[in-house]
């Protein structure tokens, strides 16, 4: 069997189900183990069969020391089980998010600081941490001085929260807003929600393009390599 990982809960298991669903054809054993700890402690106790393999999304960054020691045991951990453990290259759900290229024409957010402010990020992303020296923005670094416990984590969640705070676009909440996943919710809402409009209306479609996005696409790849496009649609 093969089994995906991660310490997400919420809105970010929630994506990794519908990925398995859309993408996968539910092939996939998505197991959310609510932190990198508890990753790593079910590692500790598993009991591998031989056409078993595990695929971890443990989110990563380099400017978080707890999450770089975790990450040492994590990678001794797969190098012991070769082949059955697989870590994807992610840094967390709230980057796959923010890095999509639709992220605000389809919300419709207003908040032209903060849009300025994840292109500055974005562009600055660098070997999973943010590298502060290519961020010329005074604002941009601003905001990220503000966090009293920087780390690249933390501006990508805060930065997500803000550019999807239409609840129809959280992904804050216990799963994702409905408008991610579900036929075009829009019209029943924009009288009283700042919406944007999404060239389609159809949720699956809507959630494969998110899918196929680069960032999505640089992770999932190892999951399944050989998968073609005609396959999934």
């Amino acid at each position: 069997m093969k089994y995906l990982w991660t310490e997400d809960t919420g809105a970010g298991f929630h994506f990794w189900k519908l990925i398995n669903r859309l993408f996968f054809n539910n092939e996939l054993t998505i197991e959310s183990k609510e932190s990198n700890q508890g990753i790593l402690d079910a590692l500790s106790d598993i009991k591998i069969k031989e056409d078993d393999e595990y695929y971890i999304a443990f989110d990563y960054v380099v400017d978080n020391q707890d999450i770089r020691n975790k990450y040492r045991l994590l990678k001794l951990i797969a190098k012991k089980l070769e082949g059955k453990i697989i870590i994807l290259d992610i840094i967390c759900f709230e980057h796959l998010i923010l890095a999509f290229d639709k992220l605000v024409a389809w919300t419709g957010t207003g908040k032209t600081d903060k849009i300025k402010i994840r292109e500055e990020v974005l562009s600055a992303i660098e070997h999973h941490r943010i590298n502060l020296s290519k961020i010329g923005d005074q604002k941009t670094l601003e905001y990220i001085a503000g966090f009293k416990r920087y780390s690249t984590e933390r501006v990508m969640k805060s930065l997500a929260g803000e550019l999807t705070q239409n609840e129809k676009w959280s992904v804050n909440g216990l799963l994702m807003g409905e408008c991610w996943y579900k036929n075009c919710c829009i019209s029943d809402y924009q009288d009283n929600l700042k919406c944007g409009k999404p060239e389609v209306q159809d949720g699956n479609e809507k959630m494969r393009m998110l899918i196929w996005s680069e960032e999505v696409q640089k992770i999932i790849s190892a999951v399944n390599e050989k998968k073609r496009p005609q396959e999934i649609l």
